[in-house]
């Protein structure tokens, strides 16, 4: 066998196992983290893409009740809201102006149907209920509709369970292909960062709560032995 022959068959077995292992990365990823019943489960506003060419499902844990980790959620958006958890420097990029707060930001709670969250007004508001779910997604047009569903399950354990689906009808043709490329990748890892990053934000400040109640309750004690000691002396 001669070489060229040789290095076409050892490029032709690599791409083949290229390929399927893009197909088992890719079915991988669509699914991260999340469990058969939450993907086969209807989240809201799935009805809005009846025939769907793009759908993800993703989830995560968080050792908390949802109105701990609502709030977060609620005040996503470009600035002055608060962020998306996500790759800033690559939202830059995409001139969106944004900055990933690290607190509750109380003006930002209540999530009207019908606002923008972004500068462009590309990403609405289609759906909320506050501690359950909040539905966003572009002006639907001809070509091209899409819903990104967050939702709050809370588990019997008191832990709550944060699904991430987001339902799209891509353009058919180069159009659709090329969206496809190009949203596949960067979705997943712009997504799986919000979603840690959400958690993260969740524990630190339910980390934070311990110490306060305590001094709180420090405080409580001094006071009723103060109190104590004082009517004790008019006895």
């Amino acid at each position: 066998m001669s070489f060229w022959k040789k290095t076409f068959g050892v490029a032709a077995g690599g791409t083949v196992l290229a390929a399927w292992a893009y197909v088992l990365l890719r079915r991988w990823q669509w699914r991260w983290l999340a469990e058969e019943d939450e993907v086969a489960r209807s989240m809201p506003l799935d009805g809005e893409i009846e025939d769907p060419t793009y759908v993800t499902n993703r989830a995560i844990t968080i050792r908390a009740h949802p109105e701990a980790i609502w709030p977060w959620i609620a005040q996503m958006g470009e600035l002055p809201r608060g962020g998306f958890y996500s790759y800033v420097t690559v939202e830059r990029l995409l001139r969106m102006k944004v900055s990933n707060a690290d607190r509750i930001l109380p003006e930002f709670q209540n999530p009207r149907i019908g606002e923008a969250i972004d500068r462009a007004g590309t990403m609405l508001v289609k759906a909320v209920e506050p501690n359950r779910f909040l539905v966003l997604g572009p002006p639907p047009t001809p070509e091209f509709d899409a819903t990104w569903a967050m939702a709050l399950y809370p588990s019997w354990d008191e832990s709550t369970r944060l699904v991430s689906r987001c339902r799209a009808r891509l353009p058919r043709g180069w159009k659709g292909r090329f969206l496809f490329a190009v949203l596949d990748p960067g979705q997943f890892l712009m997504e799986r960062k919000m979603l840690l990053e959400i958690k993260k934000r969740v524990r630190s400040s339910r980390a934070h709560r311990p110490a306060v109640s305590m001094a709180s309750r420090r405080a409580a004690g001094g006071a009723t032995r103060a109190a104590v000691e004082v009517r004790s002396s008019f006895l």
